[in-house]
């Protein structure tokens, strides 16, 4: 297969100096990558700002910032994959204004106005065109089944994959993940808890299932 995966957080500025992130490592989706290299697929791999160097093997990294930027570099890349697993934690806004120079503390408080970012899974279908494989990820705290489900139909992909970031012993920072699978038939399966390296074999080898379905 030609795999195009998005890994990591995005970063929208505030200021040259600071900006708005999320706590995402970047490791489930570089252990994807990864998994994907190793049982020989081509790889297209676009990932924001994280400590990880990317894995041997890919056909494309890309290193990107924004939203806004992964939006751009995803859309001019899957036209030509087979399978695409949106694995990271985009920003859903940034600032509308980002100031030229650096905000000085001059007040107590301080408002930002923010703006919705470029919704990059959900455009994978209707902006794109994509007709692949298409998995998604959601990060969840709490009603973890309901809203999945919800975004696996809203996204209109094949596969939701959902954990909860509530807890501190798997997800964000963690080498540890459990996830519940969501499929677009209205299966649900609970893998086991254990490495991500390990979940990411596990979710390479049910995507080229489902690759093998579509034909």
């Amino acid at each position: 297969m030609r795999l195009l995966l998005t890994a990591g957080p995005t970063r929208e500025a505030i200021d040259p100096v600071r900006y708005i992130t999320n706590r995402s490592s970047g490791k489930m989706g570089h252990a994807l990558a990864e998994a994907a290299v190793s049982k020989g697929h081509e790889v297209i791999l676009i990932s924001g700002p994280v400590a990880l160097a990317p894995p041997a093997g890919l056909a494309e990294f890309v290193a990107v910032e924004s939203a806004r930027e992964m939006f751009e570099a995803v859309r001019d890349r899957i036209g030509k994959c087979d399978a695409a697993i949106f694995c990271a934690a985009v920003a859903d806004y940034r600032p509308r204004r980002i100031a030229e120079r650096k905000i000085k503390k001059t007040g107590d408080t301080l408002t930002l106005e923010l703006e919705k970012t470029e919704d990059i899974l959900g455009g994978a279908r209707t902006v794109f065109g994509f007709a692949g494989v298409l998995v998604g990820f959601a990060a969840e705290t709490d009603n973890l089944d309901a809203n999945a489900r919800a975004k696996l139909e809203r996204k209109d992909c094949d596969l939701l994959v959902a954990n909860d970031v509530s807890r501190r012993d798997i997800g964000f920072d963690s080498g540890e993940n459990e996830v519940r699978l969501f499929y677009r038939d209205g299966r649900v399966e609970d893998p086991p808890m254990g490495a991500k390296s390990a979940i990411a074999e596990r979710l390479i080898r049910i995507v080229e299932t489902l690759a093998t379905q579509q034909g």
